[in-house]
């Protein structure tokens, strides 16, 4: 399938304060969400000799940042999230993220995600956006074959 739409995007956060849509139809930014790895999967190290050695990274922790219009009202509710969740080290960490493109098959599960803080706010001529970002202890990626999901 050669086409693609942020439409098709169905995304959310699970945890203390509830669940909160972040996919399509939440004010979304032009930027939308992006999945990052914390560190590479491989290491190399080279010896003084010149011989060679990869060690396979286990972590598959990921940074993930999410871009909301100044308006979309899931900033109001992010932001009681993360003052809920930032209160204390009981409720700290312990969100789901969910990504599906539902046309791909895309599915990607990020948990034990903690806020990484608050986003900058800017009052100016136009009204910008709003940026958050999570820290991922576990992240799961399955990309599709470009074929719509069967529910």
């Amino acid at each position: 399938m050669a086409t693609y739409s942020f439409q098709d995007v169905n995304a959310a956060i699970s945890g203390v304060g509830g669940t909160i849509n972040i996919g399509a139809g939440a004010g979304i930014a032009e930027g939308g969400i992006t999945i990052e790895p914390i560190e590479d999967k491989s290491v190399m190290t080279i010896g003084a000799d010149g011989q060679g050695m990869h060690s396979l990274v286990a972590s598959n922790a990921a940074k993930v940042t999410l871009r909301l219009l100044k308006t979309s009202p899931a900033n109001r509710q992010l932001q009681i999230m993360y003052n809920l969740q930032t209160g204390s080290s009981a409720t700290h960490g312990g969100n789901t993220i969910t990504v599906r493109d539902v046309m791909r098959g895309d599915s990607i599960t990020l948990s034990d995600c903690a806020f990484r803080g608050r986003p900058i706010v800017t009052y100016a001529k136009e009204g910008g956006e709003m940026e958050w970002s999570f820290d991922a202890v576990r992240c799961s990626i399955i990309l599709g074959t470009g074929l719509p999901s069967i529910v």
